[in-house]
């Protein structure tokens, strides 16, 4: 399924698809791709880190985090006694009053994977919005955020389907790639939408896939742990949310009317 031009819809519309590809990913991910040890919810995270998010509320409150779990010695040799199995090859990638907008933001969700080890965050998945985009608190928010993250050896993987802005001219990859590693990134002429997956340990690598509208999305690593990945499939799921949205507004992205 191509990639559709998200900018013939509105907030909502999308709103209502990203929330569904978000859900779809976490289906996959806990029902085929991740070690036992692990698992996906749909979660809601703001515009800003909080340590509070890192490990779950339970009775007895918030665990300590002492950053991400070392995995079992069945994981490092290549999955658990059930569910999937990490990789450790190189992923196949090219390069190593409130507005509508607001509203959509903040109830946006991402998919978090956690250990069940003391239910630690290490990794999440973020489908960017119009929203993120709007303005400059929410785009400087959505950077800052990811590099915390990353500070924070949280592995990213960052699906930006909204075209660029003055803010992001080489997509949210190039904006937080230059604020977090003062390393400059020129997305190509022809690709403006980008999928970035980040390994963050001692340093952070990026993976990066250049795309574009109606072209078809590939699979890209979600890190685990350093050198460590499930490749997450984001033709399938995306097709899978697509699904979901009303035949009305599937017509319009289908046909451009």
């Amino acid at each position: 399924m191509p990639i559709h031009d998200w900018t013939r819809v509105d907030a909502g519309i999308f709103h209502h698809f990203h929330q569904r590809w978000i859900v779809a990913i976490a289906d996959v991910l806990n029902e085929q791709l991740l070690p036992s040890e692990y698992y996906a919810l749909a979660e809601q995270h703001g515009s800003r880190f909080e340590p509070d998010i890192l490990t779950l509320k339970t009775a007895q409150g918030v665990d300590e985090y002492e950053g991400p779990p070392a995995l079992p010695t069945s994981s490092r040799n290549g999955g658990a006694d059930h569910g999937g199995a990490l990789l450790t090859a190189e992923p196949n990638v090219q390069v190593t009053a409130e507005t509508d907008l607001d509203y959509y933001r903040r109830k946006q969700n991402v998919a978090a994977i956690r250990h069940v080890s003391g239910d630690t965050l290490v990794a999440l998945v973020e489908v960017v919005s119009k929203g993120n985009k709007s303005g400059r608190a929410a785009f400087e928010g959505f950077v800052r955020k990811a590099a915390d993250f990353l500070d924070h050896q949280i592995h990213l993987l960052i699906l930006d389907l909204q075209p660029p802005t003055a803010r992001d001219p080489n997509g949210i990859h190039g904006a937080l790639w230059e604020d977090f590693t003062g390393q400059s990134y020129i997305r190509p002429a022809d690709k403006p939408l980008t999928l970035a997956s980040y390994e963050s340990a001692s340093s952070v690598r990026a993976f990066i896939e250049p795309i574009a509208v109606g072209d078809s999305l590939v699979d890209m690593p979600l890190y685990l742990a350093p050198g460590q990945y499930v490749s997450v499939p984001l033709e399938e799921t995306y097709r899978t949310a697509f699904g979901y949205v009303p035949l009305r507004w599937r017509t319009v992205l289908e046909r451009g009317g």
